[in-house]
């Protein structure tokens, strides 16, 4: 059976540093530590996680944990793990702008050849 009706819950990235910053600090153990933030709670839920975080402080350091990861990466090249980031509005539409302007400068350019082509025929039937 799936967990329904339970949120997943979400931990700031500085709590995951105190966390982390704390075991380290103190020599804690991974249940010791679960135990100190997580009283209430089994130990099992939260084992995997602060592996996962000391795993990634360690490998890419502090900025590592402020990272957001969701979803799973593209198995071929290990690409686009997360959400894509959001534009601002400004930027967003200014993208736009430009799009419809270089699909309108391709549209024309297309003519043009076209028109050129044309020409070169009727010089060429001309001769």
């Amino acid at each position: 059976m799936g967990k329904t009706g339970r949120k997943n819950k979400t931990y700031s990235p500085e709590f995951k540093m105190s966390v982390i910053m704390d075991m380290r600090e103190h020599h804690l153990g991974y249940c010791e530590t679960i135990r100190k933030y997580w009283k209430d709670e089994p130990e099992v839920n939260h084992l995997s996680k602060i592996r996962l975080w000391e795993r990634i402080f360690l490998e890419e350091g502090a900025e590592g944990l402020m990272k957001e990861r969701r979803g799973r990466a593209c198995k071929a090249s290990g690409t686009r793990k997360g959400r894509p980031p959001k534009f601002d509005k400004n930027v967003e539409e200014d993208l736009i702008a430009e799009n419809q302007r270089l699909r309108m400068e391709i549209e024309y350019l297309k003519k043009l050849d076209a028109l050129v082509q044309e020409r070169i025929q009727r010089e060429s039937r001309k001769k």
